[in-house]
């Protein structure tokens, strides 16, 4: 495999030292591996940059490689066809920003000119990633890795706040100095009146029963291996006391499927669309508690699989001491917090305060941010 890999970062090299030969513009160009639509996050750092400048250009490149190493050979064709593409616009572009690992960034010599901004996709990382996790049980294989120069050639990286700053330069494997911190855009929608009163119409007349009862959205972590998360998850069905609307947001990967008769899956919507017609918030793993924390929602933990998962992939954060809410594997025991115990909110801002610098123009910010490098 590394044989290959060095094989394959030779010819891609010699490829892009002739495209290197376009000139260079006043270009941004957005790269993500998450999903194939543009996230709304470079949409808004976009809209942005162009009320200021409608001379910069603006490219989004998103596709995702179905299957990773292990996709099929027609779509491992596609996707190297849309790197040949990423490589043009990466080599014409003054800056470039990602939301996660871009093998042609990392792989690739580019201009001097160029900056790269790794804009990771999440708040934070309550889990360990990256080079935190090097062969060990859901991490990368350490010669593989350092073949495909893992999250090489960044310039700067972004963090919510100071709280995560080491622990992501760390999963990096930066020093501290490349970071920044700058929260995600989505920090300004979660701080919208606007945006979340137009959302919880949106979700209501869409699902009208959700205006009946309070609404626990619970939002689980995705797991390789579902065979405990399937029974834990039964569990939760006969918990559910019957004053409340459980509205079920999975992992995209996640194979299980959902009983629309007992609960909401609400497709439409996104994980964090649903915040916003959320009362209550019960996660394990997931960064969007940091989200749920800006909103001021109650987070109890669901973490049946406690041992399990520090096991095979670790944690970032003090999971007893740092988080608020009830913690439990027994979801009858979050459900009778939510219902009876008065919630601690002095901790749950502590949790905030600690991880999410506060403003009320993130998207201004990493838009002057960029803008400084054009």
């Amino acid at each position: 495999m590394v044989v290959i890999i060095k094989i394959g970062t030779f010819f891609l090299n010699f490829i892009y030292f002739f495209i290197k030969l376009f000139p260079v513009k006043k270009q941004v160009t957005f790269i993500s591996r998450q999903s194939n639509e543009v996230p709304f996050e470079f949409r808004m750092i976009a809209k942005e940059l162009r009320r200021r400048d409608p001379d910069i250009k603006i490219k989004y490149l998103c596709r995702t490689l179905d299957g990773g190493i292990q996709s099929s050979v027609w779509n491992k064709v596609k996707y190297a066809f849309h790197m040949f593409t990423q490589m043009y616009y990466i080599a014409t572009s003054k800056v470039v920003i990602l939301d996660t690992y871009c093998i042609v960034v990392s792989l690739l010599k580019h201009k001097k000119q160029l900056k790269v901004i790794q804009m990771w996709h999440s708040m934070g990382t309550m889990k360990k990633f990256g080079y935190q996790i090097l062969d060990q049980g859901e991490g990368s294989d350490s010669k593989v890795a350092h073949a495909m120069k893992m999250h090489h050639n960044y310039d700067y990286i972004f963090c919510a706040g100071e709280g995560y700053l080491h622990i992501l330069a760390v999963g990096f494997n930066y020093e501290d100095d490349y970071m920044r911190v700058y929260p995600l855009p989505r920090v300004d929608l979660l701080q919208s009146r606007h945006y979340k009163e137009k959302k919880r119409k949106q979700i209501f007349e869409k699902y009208p029963k959700l205006k009946e009862k309070p609404v626990i959205l619970y939002v689980p972590t995705f797991r390789k291996d579902e065979t405990r998360f399937v029974d834990a998850c039964s569990k939760i069905m006969k918990s559910l006391d019957e004053d409340y609307n459980l509205v079920m947001k999975l992992h995209p990967l996640s194979k299980m499927k959902i009983d629309t008769e007992k609960v909401f899956a609400c497709e439409e919507f996104s994980s964090f669309e649903m915040l916003f017609a959320a009362d209550y918030v019960v996660s394990d793993y997931s960064c969007i508690i940091y989200e749920a924390a800006i909103l001021n929602l109650p987070i109890h933990f669901y973490n049946f699989d406690l041992d399990e998962y520090e096991g095979v992939r670790g944690l970032n954060i003090d999971y007893k001491n740092d988080l608020p809410g009830m913690i439990s594997d027994d979801f009858g025991k979050i459900m009778n917090a939510i219902k009876y115990e008065t919630y601690d909110f002095d901790k749950l801002n502590d949790l905030k305060n600690k991880y999410i610098r506060p403003t009320n123009h993130a998207t201004k910010d990493i838009a002057d941010f960029v803008e400084s490098l054009l």
